[in-house]
């Protein structure tokens, strides 16, 4: 044991003795999480759109206010021709055409059903599916306030509005802010970039400058120089997920309806489960150009298919196969039901068992191809 405390505590002094793998370390996670946290988002802050009103009457200039009222959309420009607002659109000044036709405001009072055309550029597919449900939901708001009230005359004579009343709540984030729901996926980014990379490169960066050779003369165990080699990394990804729970709670205001334990605990084995691969990928690396071009490759496909930015359930059932052998799919959606729902451990006890799988094979297989590599 005294032997690990002592090549714990070497691996420590080599890190802090880098000034700029502190600031790396520390800075650049929280930097990256006040940044990210709000430029991560597929919210629709601002669309550009284009209005052909052949009606000229009080009902489409309604319409038309109704749009800009809601801060969502921007008027750019105006005219009686269809062919000027494809061109506003080919010419990137707006992203939607509003067509308004001549018998508008004639069908409304006739209790026709009137009809409007929009006309979307898609070359951005979430941004388009965005004005669409956004337009479409303007339209239904406008809908309920023009439409003649349909009334019935009770026994009293009161007049009252037919139909039914419709009133929705949004559970976990009332406001639907995009912010509370990205922050735990960036934070699950951060400890796990900080935890693969670092593990990743120590052993490498030992064996490309040829003390590796030195540390095999030792009488050092091979657990014990692997324990020396991943335990500062784990006190370290620890350490930066307490900074950015922090940063949540104090900067975001998110609060933390789960327990923080859940998710130290479930922290911990997930990192094991990290260091494991990244012993794995510096055991077939012989420089840390080659560690980080792997590295490379496997962080890019767990972040893109581990659910923290598009919903799994929406990828290609392939897609939703290979979730299953991804460590980030797990702990980034315990992260969000911790955090935001307040789920307990029978909620999560399936994905931490999955995780404890996956740590418990990843770090031994990662060990003993050390092994092979260095014997």
């Amino acid at each position: 044991m005294r032997t690990i405390l002592y090549l714990v505590q070497k691996e420590f002094l080599q890190i802090f003795r880098d000034k700029a793998m502190l600031f790396i370390l520390f800075a650049v996670p929280i930097i990256q999480l006040l940044v990210l946290a709000y430029a991560a988002t597929f919210e629709l802050k601002d669309a550009r759109f284009y209005l052909v009103d052949h009606d000229q009457s009080s009902s489409s200039r309604q319409l038309t206010q109704e749009f800009e009222a809601t801060g969502y959309f921007t008027l750019t420009g105006q005219s009686f021709s269809y062919d000027h607002g494809l061109d506003a659109i080919l010419r990137n000044e707006a992203e939607m055409v509003m067509i308004v036709p001549a018998d508008f405001k004639k069908n409304l009072d006739t209790g026709n059903n009137p009809k409007v055309q929009f006309m979307i550029s898609a070359v951005d597919g979430n941004t388009a599916g965005l004005i669409q449900s956004y337009s479409q939901a303007i339209l239904r708001d406008f809908s309920r306030e023009i439409v003649p009230q349909v009334s019935s005359i009770s026994a009293g004579g009161d007049v009252r509005r037919a139909g039914l009343n419709i009133t929705s709540a949004n559970w976990y984030n009332s406001t639907l802010d995009y912010i509370p729901y990205m922050v735990p996926g960036i934070i699950t980014i951060l400890i796990t970039l900080i935890c693969l990379l670092l593990s990743v490169l120590n052993i490498v960066r030992e064996r490309e400058i040829g003390t590796m050779e030195q540390m095999n003369v030792t009488p050092i165990k091979k657990y014990q120089f692997i324990s020396g080699k991943l335990i500062p990394t784990w006190v370290l990804a620890m350490t930066i997920l307490t900074i950015a729970l922090g940063v949540s709670y104090f900067w975001f205001e998110i609060p933390m309806r789960g327990n923080v334990l859940l998710i130290y605990a479930t922290a911990a084995i997930y990192l094991i489960a990290i260091q494991g691969l990244g012993v794995l990928i510096s055991s077939v690396s012989n420089t840390q150009q080659q560690a980080m071009f792997i590295n490379f490759f496997c962080i890019m496909i767990f972040l893109l298919m581990g659910g923290i930015f598009t919903p799994i359930e929406s990828m290609p059932q392939w897609a939703q196969d290979l979730t299953v052998v991804n460590p980030i799919a797990y702990f980034g959606k315990i992260m969000r039901m911790v955090m935001l729902k307040g789920s307990g451990w029978s909620d999560i006890q399936g994905m931490v068992g999955t995780i404890v799988i996956m740590a418990s094979t990843l770090l031994p297989l990662a060990v003993m191809s050390y092994r092979k590599r260095i014997s």
